[in-house]
Parts: C-alpha cells; structure tokens; sequence
C-alpha cells in the first residue's frame, strides 16, 4: 500500500475494521469465564477491537467500536434504561478506539490498549452501580459490587492480553501489520 494515497489507506482501514470487528464478535463468543449479568472473560476480543484505533487511528477505532456496540446491542444487547444503553455499548465500545491516541508513541500499543480498556471498564462500572445495583449481594455496597464485578472480567482479559502481547512472535506480527500504515 502505498502511504500518501488516502483514497487507498481509507479503503484499507474501511476493509481492516470490519475484518477486526468480525474477529471481535466471533472471540466475544468464546468465553473463559463467562460472568451471570453480562460481560465475560473472553479470549481477547478486546484486543481486536483495540486494533482499529491502533492500526488506523482514533476516528477509526472510536467509529469501528460504535459500530461494534452496536451490533452486540442486535446481537447479546440487556436494555434497562436509554442511558444505560449509551454507558454500555455505545461508550464502552467507542472507548476502545482511544488506542488510536498512542498509535505513535514508544509502546503505544500497551498503553493504548490500557487506557482503552480502563475507559471501557469506567463506563461499564458507572452503569454497573447506576442501572445494576439490585444485583448487588446483600449487604453490599453496589459501588463496590460493580467495580469488583467490572474489574474481574475487563482487566482480567486485560491482563491476559497484555501478557500475550508482550510474546516476541505476536510483537513482532503486530509491527509488521502496523508498518503497513
């Protein structure tokens, strides 16, 4: 691909989104540890979906995570409250496209991924505790219970993912892959 050809780099992004949101989705349904209210430990689809706004930058990612919210709204969505709505998939998805801010920075990918994922886990305990606090166990207090409940299942794959990121094989794919932009 040749780099100063927009027509070319958007066409490529355009391609590359909608190949990382389908990876996304289909890692989505592969769940190490599937949580009883929503949002599970799956096998990095956060990842994927942090690798638009990687690969491409922010108005890609943050567009290609909106459209990714919206197609688990059709495909898994739990609708409560239109607020609700927007704090969990419209802005916890759209936050994983803030990787596209690091994009060229010295470990760009690490911290992008980073910040994505705690902006995705901000919006998802803020709904948590707003919309979900029923399910809190007796006693408890649903601040609490919705940033342990967030916290397991986002950084749980976080750090997973981190740890796999840092493997020499896939730091080195995922630069090939970047160099192509």
């Amino acid at each position: 691909m040749q780099k100063n050809n927009s027509t070319t780099k958007n066409i490529y992004c355009m391609a590359l989104c909608a190949v990382l949101i389908a990876l996304s989705i289909s890692l989505n349904q592969i769940k190490i540890i599937p949580m009883p209210y929503g949002g599970s430990l799956t096998l990095f689809s956060m990842l994927a979906a942090t690798l638009t706004g990687y690969f491409c930058g922010p108005k890609w990612g943050i567009s290609s995570g909106i459209a990714l919210g919206i197609l688990n709204i059709i495909y898994d969505g739990y609708f409560l409250h239109p607020v609700q709505i927007l704090l969990d998939y419209f802005l916890a998805f759209g936050c994983l496209g803030f990787s596209g801010f690091f994009r060229n920075m010295k470990g760009g990918l690490y911290t992008g991924y980073s910040v994505a994922i705690t902006c995705r886990f901000i919006c998802s305990f803020l709904s948590g505790f707003v919309f979900f606090a029923s399910y809190a166990p007796e006693g408890m207090n649903p601040v609490w219970y919705s940033f342990i409940y967030n916290i397991l299942y986002i950084w749980g794959e976080g750090i997973l993912t981190l740890v796999v990121l840092c493997l020499p094989p896939v730091k080195s794919a995922l630069a090939r892959l970047k160099n192509q932009f």
